[in-house]
């Protein structure tokens, strides 16, 4: 079975299109990021038979959001979701893109949930909003959204901080509170 993924961007991370050097990108694959069974093409939103190029598109629209022009200026919680949103964008590319890895990862990739109905909560923080909400929705939790971008862009937020925080256990019908970081509008003069 394949350890959980890593929290923290690694030291040694060699550039956005493969893991550390000598690293095979499927075992640093879990079925899921967390809990709840996020998996690494919720990640990217897209479907477990998606083509490469599907998978790249996915990754490259989702990247450009995290771009260095876009987060200038931003908090320091924010840049450190944006940190965490690249490392899993760059985990979920490695695994999904290389069809040896991929085909290992989707063995074991699976939903689970403990037969009392409570899981761990996940870790959204560094997820794109549509991955939070789709995943939440799955199962049963509702969310309630803090923004923290007065004008935002009108592009997909990112998850910078969370309510209830992992490892805490979550229910059907429990409420998730989640901060939402969107790369704010620019005026045109």
């Amino acid at each position: 079975m394949y350890p959980a993924p890593p929290i923290q961007r690694p030291a040694d991370r060699a550039g956005a299109a493969a893991g550390p050097r000598g690293h095979d990108p499927g075992s640093a694959v879990g079925p899921g990021i967390t809990g709840f069974g996020v998996t690494w093409y919720d990640v990217l939103g897209v479907l477990p038979g998606a083509e490469a190029r599907k998978i790249e598109r996915e990754y490259d629209a989702k990247a450009a959001l995290l771009g260095p022009g876009l987060i200038s200026g931003a908090p320091p919680d924010v840049v450190t979701a944006v940190m965490r949103a690249r490392d899993l964008l760059d985990t979920a590319r490695a695994v999904l893109c290389d069809p040896e890895s991929r085909r290992r990862y989707d063995q074991v990739a699976g939903l689970r949930r403990r037969p009392d109905g409570r899981a761990a909560v996940p870790d959204f923080r560094g997820l794109f909003y549509r991955v939070c909400l789709e995943v939440a929705t799955r199962h049963g939790l509702h969310v309630r959204v803090v923004r923290l971008t007065e004008r935002p862009m009108a592009v997909d937020g990112l998850v910078v901080d969370q309510d209830p925080r992992p490892p805490r256990k979550a229910s059907r019908g429990d409420t998730l509170t989640v901060q939402l970081w969107h790369p704010p509008a620019r005026s045109h003069r």
